[in-house]
């Protein structure tokens, strides 16, 4: 960070307005003020400041030397140089397509529970449960659905428990900032937590930590990042899905994404959406997101590939390697090579160089972003 101290008003200018934000929410959960909220309502995700203290764009705790929402933005300024060198101690080369990686290998659990209710081989799963009851971590900030499922509105959760994982477990592919159930984790007292996202979000400990953001940059100790091309505003489920489908919301029991929108309901049909039909209904935070792969997660996962049972897993820090050669010992997962899946390989380069692109030649351009 440089030393000109900029706070709220350039986060607001720079970042919020002026087209990076991707509505991860770091920047409300690390406000020592409680002057930051969320407005996730109408397909906006994005932070404001209240008028309790300023306005939109002035925050007085700002003016006075505060800059805690700056440190946690995963976008703001310098954010994967600066990442890169805390996370990796060197910046990522430009033949690292899809990031700094130790290792990659496909995954899936040996319990057959969570791989019934996990997503392509339930890895994600059976890593939360194992971490929670292994004392690695204490809790984790993931994805729900609002009351019973039925409106299929993702909501941020909060993990302590195995009964928790089963509960959350699933993809949704509109948005859900994970990070608003921090506060939830620290009320209950944990110290050690994980959080579960795509890449932007996955870049937020990460930013915390470089940029010495205090005591939630240590309690965000563990990340654990889904590979990801865009989700999408609520408003696909109406205007797509009923209006051409037949479609309701309650109706969806499971949703995937293979090439297609892929959606099975409860009364036993299959309904695949094309998705070009989708892209209309983009989420605006993802239009400039350069991170497909979860650059900066201890461990990258995605179901891309040949084998819808197995996870491609990319261990990114010795705190994932060190997690997932415990899985491995203990029994609850196996692996083989992710060379078994050149395709899998294949796609994830790809993916990652098509989001890499989006990254406006406006912003500040970090030298893995221009080359890109």
């Amino acid at each position: 960070m440089s030393q000109e101290k900029p706070q709220w008003t350039e986060l607001y200018n720079e970042v919020v307005t002026g087209g990076l934000c991707t509505g991860c929410a770091a920047c409300v959960i690390a406000c020592p003020h409680d002057v930051l909220n969320y407005n996730d309502a109408n397909g906006v995700y994005k932070p404001f400041h209240l008028d309790i203290d300023g306005d939109l764009e002035n925050c007085t705790h700002g003016e006075k030397g505060c800059t805690l929402c700056t440190r946690a933005c995963p976008r703001f300024r310098n954010w994967e140089t600066e990442i890169d060198e805390k996370r990796f101690e060197r910046v990522r080369a430009d033949d690292e397509d899809f990031g700094i990686a130790l290792d990659i290998v496909l995954a899936r659990t040996t319990d057959p529970e969570l791989a019934d209710v996990g997503q392509d081989g339930g890895f994600v799963s059976a890593l939360l449960t194992f971490a929670l009851e292994n004392d690695f971590i204490d809790a984790a900030l993931v994805s729900g659905l609002e009351g019973d499922g039925s409106t299929w509105q993702a909501i941020p959760a909060l993990a302590t428990t195995r009964a928790d994982v089963i509960a959350t477990a699933g993809s949704r592919y509109t948005y859900s900032a994970n990070t608003l159930a921090y506060p939830e984790a620290i009320e209950g007292g944990a110290e050690r937590i994980a959080l579960v996202g795509m890449g932007c979000q996955a870049s937020a400990p990460g930013a915390m930590q470089a940029r010495k953001a205090g005591k939630i940059a240590r309690r965000l100790s563990l990340t654990i990042g889904l590979l990801c091309s865009k989700t999408f505003d609520d408003a696909i489920f109406e205007e797509l899905f009923e209006a051409k489908y037949d479609v309701k919301r309650a109706d969806i029991m499971k949703m995937n994404i293979k090439g297609v929108f892929q959606l099975w309901l409860h009364d036993g049909r299959y309904v695949e959406v094309p998705l070009k039909e989708c892209h209309a209904y983009t989420r605006e935070g993802c239009k400039s997101c350069p991170d497909f792969a979860a650059e900066h997660a201890d461990i990258s996962t995605g179901g891309i590939g040949s084998f819808s049972d197995w996870t491609l897993t990319i261990v990114r820090t010795e705190v994932g390697r060190e997690l997932l050669n415990a899985m491995v010992d203990a029994g609850v997962v196996e692996i083989r090579p992710g060379d078994d899946d050149p395709a899998a390989i294949a796609l994830l380069r790809r993916l990652a160089g098509v989001s890499r692109k989006r990254w406006p030649a406006t912003a500040v351009a970090a030298p893995s972003l221009r080359s890109a």
